[in-house]
């Protein structure tokens, strides 16, 4: 299988292609500096690289994303405010025009979406802007599953917590007390959802790391197994 993840360099992307690769998969990446997903002309030339080296793509996965300073809103510098809506939202949404009309010529593929912090509605003070990038992602990914072409489907990942450069950032006591108890290490997370996504790929799927019954078992078995996962 021919995979593409975009924001494969570091993170779960990284983890992500490093298991698809072990896998056997053909794996293409773009990070920051070799595919900037803001720009579609970018993925477009990520999606043109796969099918030149490797004659398609079989499933193409949005990952890239980034995190805003813990501010409220009215502080929170408008370039810092668009550049998270630029790549969390835009560049999925440009992602996913490429991958799909790609996937259209040729007859087959899927497309995956990564949820995150606001997905499922609940808000955090101070990540306004970053909860409504993936907020917006999900109804994106729920409205495709109604139009993508024959053969074609879309589903979502939702990774939960995990301890990357986006957790980590601006942590404070409570919210590393938090994270201790429900995340988990990219090492952890990403061979589990990297095989779930092979097998799962069908339209309007969703696959969960960190389900309601494992937040519930977490907080409660949370005085007795003090779990630590933060560096």
């Amino acid at each position: 299988m021919v995979i593409v993840v975009t924001g494969g360099t570091r993170g779960i992307g990284r983890g992500l292609a490093e298991h698809f690769t072990r896998l056997g998969h053909q794996v293409v990446v773009c990070g920051s500096k070799d595919g900037d997903v803001r720009e579609r002309e970018q993925l477009q030339a990520v999606w043109d690289r796969a099918v030149r080296e490797h004659g398609r793509v079989d499933m193409w996965i949005n990952n890239a994303g980034i995190t805003q300073s813990r501010l409220p809103l009215w502080e929170l510098p408008a370039e810092e405010a668009h550049r998270v809506v630029d790549v969390n939202l835009n560049g999925v949404i440009n992602g996913c025009a490429v991958a799909l009309a790609g996937m259209a010529r040729q007859g087959h593929g899927h497309v995956w979406n990564m949820e995150g912090l606001g997905s499922d509605g609940r808000a955090v003070a101070g990540l306004a802007v970053y909860g409504a990038t993936k907020r917006a992602l999900t109804y994106l990914t729920l409205a495709l599953a109604k139009e993508v072409p024959p053969g074609v489907s879309v589903g979502l990942l939702s990774p939960g917590m995990v301890t990357t450069d986006l957790l980590l950032h601006d942590l404070t006591p409570r919210s590393r007390k938090v994270y201790d108890i429900l995340a988990d290490r990219v090492e952890t997370v990403t061979p589990w959802l990297a095989e779930q996504a092979l097998a799962k790929a069908a339209n309007g799927a969703h696959v969960r790391w960190l389900t309601p019954r494992k937040v519930l078992y977490r907080f409660v078995t949370a005085p007795f197994t003090r779990r630590k996962v933060l560096p």
